[in-house]
């Protein structure tokens, strides 16, 4: 039975047992000091109006790490908060937060081309001014965010490296969450979205692990239910046709 710090235990949870077999040390051997971007980081050839967007728009919508780490402001108007989206996949839900929360700055990090292409065109066809981008290793972005400076992070159907000697090559590690906190704000929640047990209960471990962040589901419920003004993806929905039920873990920095 899982249980959330201060909070009445959630029984029966189906990626429970896989969550807390033993407790975590700090360093993990599953967080590296160095680590590598796998997977693919371009698919089929760029459509001729998508290689334009990449030429011609990405540059201005860029994020400069340098420039990130040393505070520069990334949107013309101060937005009221920063949210991140690690791995946005083809933008279909960074642009509806993007467009649900004009007053929000949106920063999205996705390495695969042929999405970061998919997102500049719903940039464009909305006209949108609070939105940024990264298409490198969401590590290096991490690791160049000043402290204490994002209100909400996204992570959502994350690769979730099926076999057990690729885990180390999941995004979600002690190291990872030891980042997010850092540049979390406090209040701040991480949302983390997923359709395989194994790699809910890893993140719920990981988290569960750090004095940073306490798990906010009060009943199951909590976590097969979407969060409030979701927009769901495309791989929530091969999942959903798939027969694969989602699992929505929310934690809430310290």
């Amino acid at each position: 039975m899982a249980r959330s710090p201060g909070r009445r235990p959630i029984s029966r949870s189906r990626f429970a047992p896989t969550s807390l077999k033993a407790p975590l040390a700090a360093p993990s051997p599953d967080a590296p000091k160095r680590r590598t971007l796998y997977g693919r980081s371009k698919g089929k050839a760029l459509r001729r109006r998508q290689a334009e967007l990449i030429a011609n728009a990405l540059p201005a919508l860029e994020i400069e790490t340098e420039r990130l780490a040393a505070g520069a402001p990334l949107f013309a108007a101060q937005p009221s908060e920063l949210w991140l989206e690690i791995g946005f996949g083809g933008g279909e839900h960074l642009i509806a937060q993007a467009l649900a929360n004009p007053e929000i700055g949106l920063i999205g990090c996705e390495p695969f081309i042929n999405g970061v292409a998919k997102a500049l065109a719903g940039v464009e066809r909305h006209r949108l001014a609070n939105v940024r981008l990264q298409t490198g290793d969401a590590r290096l972005l991490l690791g160049a965010t000043p402290t204490a400076t994002l209100s909400r992070i996204f992570i959502l159907y994350p690769d979730p490296w099926p076999k057990r000697r690729h885990h180390k090559r999941r995004l979600i590690s002690n190291e990872t969450v030891a980042e997010l906190a850092r540049i979390a704000k406090s209040g701040a929640e991480v949302r983390f979205a997923t359709d395989i047990d194994d790699y809910a209960g890893w993140t719920l471990a990981r988290f569960l692990a750090s004095p940073d962040f306490r798990w906010l589901a009060e009943s199951a419920n909590d976590w097969r239910t979407p969060w409030d003004g979701w927009a769901p993806t495309r791989y929530e929905a091969k999942a959903l046709a798939a027969g694969r039920a989602p699992v929505y873990l929310t934690f809430q920095r310290r």
